[in-house]
């Protein structure tokens, strides 16, 4: 084990022994760690121990129970104790829970909470306590970009953090998308970084107009924006993606009168579908889904790992249309057959109205026959 000394270091107050060596179990691989038994014994080590960045308590304890011991924590003359991210360990009384909360508690986590909760709980509110003392340090001009005004991937990855210990409280979903434009550098060459940051306030102005207000949109790196999307399941953020993907494949963007060709990628995570630890491994695991993304070739959507030599998603019909009408007829080739079928029951009206004769039973077959060569070439 490497040496423990640049560990976090993690205090645990309560009065049960047992619960103390489950809770040092859980941790000791990955935090330093020191215990004590009631709550005064908990805030002399306090003031004594200033490596202490995080407090784990429960509300029964003697002497000085959990709403004492926060009530000192946060009335504190020193920002070192009064700004400590503190994990409560809620019991089944609602309103203690909530004085708890009212005191000052950062977070809960059930006595009967597995390791990766625990661990995710403790990372996230160690995460965000970090960006807070950074940002306290830098001041004002480190929460927007000066630029356009949006939230710097510190200020994301804080209200990430918050967003993920909130949604795991509730049981709920979060989202997140990472996206750029495909073959940015080469923009960058053919166009100038003064016409790729305009084009980059597009994109950003696009994505504004389409995220909800309690959605969290700002900068990932130069040229990724991410959004991150409390309470969004799976599905509906991969369709998000996809949606936003298409508007900009098919978008009237021109450059001294010619149309450019613009196509983005976006990396998608979300929990609990995927499993991460923290607010930070979700924005580095949806980054790179995207890169791997535009390695594949870009103008696609990558929300799974076994996706990553897929071809681009299917286009909806509509989208097919406007793709063929601006001149990305290609694009459609690989998916006629699914999109045919779509059409079929329309074909089939329009045959019986208009008694036209059409050869649907020869087109149906040549569709069965195209699929089948399809999954052929896939199998050899």
């Amino acid at each position: 084990m490497p040496d423990a000394d640049w560990r976090p270091r993690i205090l645990i107050v309560d009065e049960s022994r047992m619960a103390r060596a489950t809770l040092i179990k859980r941790v000791r691989d990955h935090y330093n760690f020191r215990e004590e038994v009631d709550g005064e014994a908990g805030w002399q080590a306090l003031v004594l121990d200033h490596s202490i960045q995080l407090v784990i308590c429960s509300l029964s304890m003697p002497i000085l129970d959990g709403d004492g011991l926060l009530g000192r924590i946060r009335s504190s003359k020193l920002a070192r104790i009064r700004q400590l991210p503190v994990l409560v360990i809620a019991g089944d009384d609602e309103e203690a829970n909530a004085r708890a909360r009212a005191l000052g508690a950062s977070d809960f986590v059930g006595r009967a909470a597995g390791s990766s909760e625990l661990l995710t709980r403790i990372a996230s509110l160690l995460q965000v306590a970090q960006i807070q003392s950074e940002l306290a340090q830098g001041g004002d001009r480190q929460l927007r970009d000066q630029e356009d005004g949006l939230m710097t991937r510190q200020q994301v990855t804080m209200r990430a953090a918050r967003a993920l210990a909130e949604a795991l409280r509730q049981d709920s979903p979060v989202s997140v998308l990472v996206m750029s434009f495909d073959r940015y550098a080469a923009l960058r060459e053919e166009h100038g970084s003064e016409v790729l940051a305009r084009l980059q306030k597009r994109l950003a102005s696009m994505l504004a107009q389409k995220v909800r207000r309690e959605d969290i949109l700002g900068h990932f790196s130069e040229s990724e924006l991410v959004v991150v999307s409390p309470g969004t399941p799976y599905p509906a953020c991969e369709a998000f993606a996809n949606r936003l993907r298409e508007a900009f494949a098919v978008a009237n963007i021109a450059l001294h009168g010619q149309r450019l060709e613009l196509l983005i990628s976006v990396g998608v995570v979300n929990t609990p579908v995927d499993r991460v630890g923290s607010a930070a491994e979700m924005l580095e695991l949806a980054a790179d889904r995207l890169r791997t993304a535009q390695l594949a070739g870009g103008n696609r959507v990558l929300a799974c790992a076994d996706k990553a030599s897929a071809g681009a998603p299917a286009p909806r019909l509509s989208h097919a249309l406007d793709l063929i009408r601006s001149g990305h007829a290609d694009a459609v080739v690989p998916h006629l057959a699914g999109l045919v079928n779509e059409m079929l029951p329309f074909l089939d009206l329009l045959d019986r109205e208009l008694k036209l004769d059409l050869p649907l039973a020869g087109i149906r077959k040549r569709l069965l026959d195209r699929e089948q060569a399809v999954k052929d070439t896939r199998q050899a």
